[in-house]
């Protein structure tokens, strides 16, 4: 990777880091702070994440009319301003109107500042190629947690959680808001031929296969946020559910996020020789053969581990498949749309993944809630399955 695309990803996994690690994963530090200030249960101060993760889909597909028109750097600068302003409001917030308010502003900031901007900033310098650079800040961007959550912690401690809001609020406009607006001035040296294949498709797809090939990419990605973001919450409760103790059962939620960041790493190494198909059909088998592990094994630790490894890996292969997959049937010059279209499904998958799963867990109990996981990973699997022959069809008719 030569310079001005080491700085690209290193800039944008600085600005990706920051805004994830300040506002999605904020409250698992001041969620239940907030609750008690503003009078407020626990589980509507968590809400405020569902807020967030609605409006960001629901602004989805303006946000990608929006990159198309502006390009990515003006767009994750207004993201940044728009952040910076909800973390300040979520400060000032004295009730349940104003932090709600303050959520959706932080879900309009999201939209423009977080993930599909991102990524497109790097497709529209690296066109068709951009698969790696993407993978990298990937990698980075799934340390949000690790790096903000003690950040945070020192914060409230300090100047306690309104006075670390606006500490936040304030990196966004120091550190996001520059990065982004310098992201613009960024120019990778590409060949004229490159940069006129980024208009050219991949595949010969008719229209209406064209509509297929989205529909699948958006059922297959939707479903594996359904399962992923559905278990996360509820891996700890689900471990023990399973046999493992208290102990155990931390240390194994630990280890999954190593095997996600590790299977990202190792997609990478792998680089030509594999493609976000493959990728996604072996995260959508892990993801699958994890809980039918679970449901059939007699909950030994070397059986909980194995279960850890294949849904950490099969959770970070099927993260990065989820954000290429467009690459793979749609040109490069129209990967912003395409991506920020997918958005919507997505996002929606996220916000309802974790009250869908805990209903049923709670309700009809673990071994219910892992056949439904299970049967959205199989589902999954099977669409990309199905979109793997619309690409080699494509690819013969080419």
């Amino acid at each position: 990777m030569n310079m001005p695309r080491t700085i690209l990803v290193a800039a944008l996994a600085v600005s990706q880091i920051l805004g994830w690690g300040t506002t999605y994963e904020m409250p698992a530090v001041f969620g239940r702070a907030m609750a008690a200030d503003l009078g407020i249960a626990n589980e509507t101060a968590f809400a405020g994440l569902t807020v967030m993760m609605l409006t960001m889909a629901f602004l989805g597909p303006w946000t990608g009319r929006m990159i198309a028109r502006h390009g990515a750097s003006r767009v994750l600068a207004m993201g940044s301003v728009l952040m910076a302003s909800g973390l300040a409001m979520l400060a000032l917030s004295t009730g349940l109107l104003t932090y709600a308010i303050a959520w959706l502003i932080l879900g309009i900031g999201g939209s423009f500042a977080l993930t599909v901007p991102a990524f497109a900033a790097v497709v529209e310098r690296e066109g068709r190629d951009a698969r790696r650079a993407i993978g990298i800040l990937m990698i980075f961007t799934g340390l949000s947690s690790a790096v903000c959550w003690p950040l945070l912690t020192l914060a409230g401690e300090a100047f306690g959680w309104r006075g670390a809001l606006f500490a936040a609020a304030g990196a966004q406009l120091a550190i996001a808001l520059p990065v982004h607006l310098g992201i613009g001035r960024i120019a990778i040296a590409r060949s004229a031929e490159d940069r006129a294949a980024d208009a050219v498709e991949p595949l010969e797809l008719s229209r209406r296969m064209a509509t297929v090939a989205f529909l699948l990419i958006a059922l297959s990605t939707s479903l594996a946020s359904l399962m992923t973001f559905g278990l996360s919450p509820q891996l700890l409760h689900i471990l023990e559910l399973s046999g493992a103790t208290p102990a155990l059962a931390l240390q194994l939620g630990s280890l999954r996020a190593v095997f996600g960041i590790a299977a990202r790493a190792f997609d990478l190494v792998l680089g030509k020789h594999t493609s976000p198909i493959t990728t996604g059909l072996a995260g959508m088998a892990m993801l699958t053969g994890s809980t039918l592990l679970l449901i059939f094994s007699s909950g030994t630790p070397s059986s909980l581990l194995v279960f850890t490894a294949l849904y950490g890996f099969g959770s970070g292969v099927t993260t990065l498949a989820r954000a290429t997959l467009p690459l793979s049937f749609f040109s490069a010059s129209h990967f912003a749309r395409q991506s920020a279209r997918l958005s919507l499904p997505q996002n929606l998958a996220n916000a309802a993944a974790p009250v869908l799963m805990t209903a049923v867990i709670d309700r009809a109990g673990i071994d219910a809630g892992l056949l439904l996981a299970t049967g959205f990973a199989a589902t999954g699997f099977a669409a990309i399955l199905v979109l793997a022959v619309i690409a080699r069809r494509g690819k013969v008719e080419g």
